[in-house]
Formats: structure tokens, sequence, C-alpha cells
């Protein structure tokens, strides 16, 4: 990496408690990390959070939990006990930000209500995300990411029309949800800072996340009645944008501006398309999609995805392939970009993982610890509360601690 070991993270001094567990919140969490935030991470005493064990595991943690955690400290915290919740009560006293994804009264349950913490922190800035948002008829509902993405309107757009929606591979939901709420909790520091407020609640719905990124979906309902259906690869609407058949793969080509267009009709070898008046703007381009993209199909599947690439670069025509991890990290741009880095896991693994995005430039981001073991800061948090090695080791004993 190019970045100097010492330069100071945008968010160095900012005191963050998280309570999340799996996606959402932990990963608005690793976000305000990368950029300096210190993280205290409450996990439950015994099995953690449970994305230690999610998916492929390498001496019995997962490889997603060294991004997902990397730049924490973890503390082993039983919050169903009353003595952990006061301890948990004195962290969020010194805290900046609060962020936790339980379902919504779990708080409220262990008596650590927004009102009540604020009377002992009145700057604190609170991110909760869950399900459906702190109110409304669904709020007590549970809520998973891929039901956010359903309510949310995406699952209806993914996958080919008379078929089954289909996902797109990751938990989209949980990540936009985190994205928003970071969003979020940078914009009240913000009002906290420059305009002397108070600290405040960021409320997050998983599908009210996914619902804002939705374009124009609800307006051309509103104005034409029109629902949009799923597009397979194509995006609708926009034309030519679609997959095509090479002889070893896939090409995207997203050919649809006016100027765009022409040029990538001269590299087919089709100005009679590219030279028709009446697919020089996109509305009419829509009219005979089907025409245009088997014009462009015929032209790709006599040719590798090499081939059409260079061609297209060459024409400045917007191109690329579908890349698998392979691809990823075997790419000499995501290498000079630094998005992908080594990082030691404290079992002694180097693996790879994906680097830190927004790049700041003056202020950059930084993988500064690896994802902790369960409890590996439990004594050196309390410490900072005040409490004695004497009076851990009887928390511990009581297995309030680990």
């Amino acid at each position: 990496m190019n970045i100097p070991t010492l330069t100071p993270g945008a968010l160095k001094g900012l005191r963050v408690v998280e309570m999340g567990q799996l996606i959402a919140g932990p990963f608005a969490a690793k976000t305000l990390g990368d950029f300096g935030a210190d993280v205290i991470k409450i996990e439950p005493p015994g099995a953690g959070d449970p994305l230690r064990n999610w998916r492929l595991l390498q001496d019995g943690t997962s490889v997603w939990w060294q991004v997902q955690s990397r730049n924490k400290r973890s503390i082993a915290l039983d919050l169903r006990n009353p003595e952990g919740q006061d301890i948990a009560r004195q962290l969020i006293a010194q805290a900046d930000v609060l962020v936790e994804n339980f379902r919504p009264g779990t708080l409220e349950g262990w008596g650590m209500d927004y009102a009540s913490l604020s009377r002992d922190n009145p700057g604190l800035v609170m991110l909760r995300i869950s399900g459906y948002g702190q109110t409304g008829p669904y709020r007590d509902l549970p809520g998973f990411g891929a039901i956010g993405e359903a309510m949310g309107g995406l699952r209806h757009l993914t996958g080919e029309q008379g078929r089954v929606p289909v996902r797109c591979g990751i938990s989209i939901g949980d990540t936009l949800a985190a994205l928003h709420g970071t969003i979020g909790v940078l914009m009240a520091l913000y009002h906290r800072k420059v305009n002397g407020g108070q600290g405040q609640v960021i409320d997050v719905a998983l599908n009210e996340a996914v619902f804002n990124v939705m374009e124009s979906l609800v307006p051309e309902y509103s104005a034409f009645g029109a629902i949009r259906e799923p597009g397979g690869s194509a995006l609708p609407g926009i034309a030519p944008s679609n997959a095509y058949r090479c002889v070893d793969g896939v090409v995207l080509i997203a050919g649809n501006g006016d100027s765009i267009f022409k040029r990538l009709m001269q590299v087919i070898m089709r100005d009679d398309l590219g030279n028709d008046p009446a697919l020089a703007n996109n509305a009419g381009r829509v009219n005979r999609v089907q025409e245009i993209d088997a014009a462009i199909e015929a032209w790709t599947h006599t040719r590798t995805v090499t081939d059409v690439l260079i061609a297209l670069a060459d024409a400045k025509v917007p191109a690329g392939r579908v890349y698998t991890a392979k691809d990823i990290v075997e790419d000499p741009h995501y290498r000079a970009r630094d998005m992908i880095l080594k990082q030691q896991t404290r079992d002694g693994h180097e693996i790879e993982v994906p680097g830190i995005v927004p790049k700041l430039m003056g202020t950059p981001g930084q993988v500064r610890s690896s994802a902790p073991a369960l409890g590996d800061d439990t004594d050196a948090v309390l410490a900072e509360l005040g409490m004695s090695a004497q009076a851990i080791a009887q928390l511990r004993d009581r297995n309030i601690v680990a």
C-alpha cells in the first residue's frame, strides 16, 4: 500500500460502541472504523457474533469476519444480565455513537432506550437498523436483508420475466442499510459539532434503504400506471445496454449514449443503424432494441471477449467482462488502486481482503488492526472504565464477561 502508516484517520477520536451482529450494523461500524474511529464491539460470551461462523472458515473462523471486524475491539459481555447492561451503559456514556441492529424494543427491554441513554450522554448519536424501522405496523416483525430487498422492490426486478426472481448474490439489502446508516451518523455528528445540536437517533429500515435506490420505480407508476418488470441482463428503457455472447464468454456493452451508439455501430460495421435518424435518440432505439441487440450479438458471437473489449476500448465505447473473484484479485487496476490488501489474521494467516472505499486523499482509511478473537479486548476496555483486575476477574467468574 502507498498510504503512510501514521496518517491520522478522518474519524480519529470518535468512539463507537457496536451492539450489532451479522451484517448491517457491523458493516456500518466497520466503515467508521476504517477511517479511524475506535470501535468497541460488544458480543455475547460463548459463541460471539454468528458471523464468525458464516460461509468458509479458516481455523474455525470465517474469513468474512476478517473483513467485517477489522479495526474493532471485541468485548464479550452478557447483555441479558443486569450487571452486563450496566457495563454497557457505562461504555455508551463515553461514546459518540451507538450502533445496533436488534429487533425494535430489544434495547428498551434492557432499559437502554435512547431517552435513558441520552440523559447520561446528551450528545449520543444512535444508529438503529431494523427490518422495517422503529415505527409503523410492521416494526415488530422479524426482518432480514432478503426480505427488505423483496419489500423494497428490488427482487421483483432481478431475473427474467416469467421466472422466479433471483437475488443478486450478496446481502445487498443489509449493506445498503449500513451505508445509509453511516451517512446518517456522519450528518448527525456534523449537526452536533457545527450547529451546536444534541445527539439524535438515526432510524434505518432495510426495506427503505433498498427502496431509496429504486430510481424511477414509483414515479413511473404514479404518472403512467407503469409497473417496471424484470429485464434479465438488459436495462429496460435504455438502449442498447445488455450482455452479449462471445466465443468464450459474455461481454457487457453500454452503448446507450447518442454519440456512443454511433461509434458502436461503426465498430460492428452497421453504419446503416448508426446513421438512421430514427435511432438518433434513446426513445427511438428503445422501440427497436431487439433489432439493435441482435446486430450487436451477430458481431460479438464470432469474437473472443478480449477481442471485443479491445475494439470497443479503441472506439471509446463502455464495455467490460464479467469478473469472478479470481479476475478481481488478478486485475492490475484493482492492485494499482489498493483495492486488494494483504491482511494478517490473529491466527497468523495472511489473506487478501477488499481495500477501503471511499478514497480520501488527505485522511485515507487504513487497516490498523486485524479482526479480534472473541473477548480479545475485554480486559483493556473494562480497565478504561476504571475497573481493577480483581473486579474484572470476578465478572469473568460469574460469566458476565469473557
